[in-house]
C-alpha cells in the first residue's frame, strides 16, 4: 500500500497464494520508486582557534569583526596571582592585562610552574576593569596589544550586536 510493501516480500505481490512479480507502471516504470534520501546538510566548519584567528587578524587575512566573533567564545588563559582577578602590568604607557591563547603561550611568558585561570573572551570584556587594555600572547610571534580605548570599542560593538 501507499509506497511500501506490507507483505514483507518486497517486489512481489500475492494473489490467491501465488507469488507474482510486482506490476510495472505506465511506460514500464516502477509503481513506487525508491525515495531518494535528501543529502545530509554539510556539517558547519569549526571556527578557527583563537591562535589561528590571531595570526589571521595580525596578518590582515581576517577582519576585526571576524576576530571579535572568535575572541568572544574562545578560551583565554590568564596568569593568576595571590588575589582573585586579573594580573595587571603597570610598567606600560597604560595598564594592560596579559592574556594568552593557550597554556603553552602562557607558560612561555610566565614559566612552567605558573598558576592560571581560564575565562572566555566574552568574560574578559565583561570583567576587565575600566581603563585597562590587554596584551594577547605577549611573547608570541603574532602578539597584539589593545589599549583601553580599543577594549571599550570592543565592548560597545558587542553590546550593539547583542542588543541592537
Amino acid at each position: 500500500m501507499y509506497g511500501y510493501d506490507q507483505s514483507g516480500y518486497a517486489g512481489q505481490q500475492s494473489y490467491g497464494g501465488q507469488q507474482q512479480p510486482a506490476a510495472a507502471g505506465y511506460g514500464g516504470q516502477q509503481l513506487y520508486p525508491e525515495q531518494s534520501q535528501p543529502a545530509a546538510p554539510a556539517a558547519p566548519s569549526a571556527p578557527p582557534s583563537l591562535a589561528d584567528a590571531l595570526r589571521a587578524y595580525t596578518s590582515g587575512a581576517m577582519t576585526s569583526e571576524e576576530f571579535h566573533d572568535v575572541f568572544l567564545g574562545a578560551k583565554i588563559y590568564c596568569p593568576r596571582g595571590e588575589n582573585p582577578g586579573f594580573l595587571a602590568l603597570h610598567n606600560t604607557q597604560q595598564p594592560v592585562i596579559p592574556l594568552f591563547t593557550s597554556l603553552k603561550e602562557l607558560r612561555r611568558y610566565a614559566g612552567k610552574e605558573s598558576r592560571y585561570f581560564t575565562v572566555t573572551g566574552g568574560e574578559v570584556l565583561d570583567l576587565l576593569p575600566t581603563g585597562y587594555g590587554f596584551a594577547l600572547d605577549m611573547e608570541g610571534e603574532h602578539r597584539i596589544v589593545l589599549d583601553a580605548k580599543s577594549v571599550e570599542e570592543m565592548v560597545d560593538y558587542t553590546m550593539r550586536r547583542m542588543y541592537g
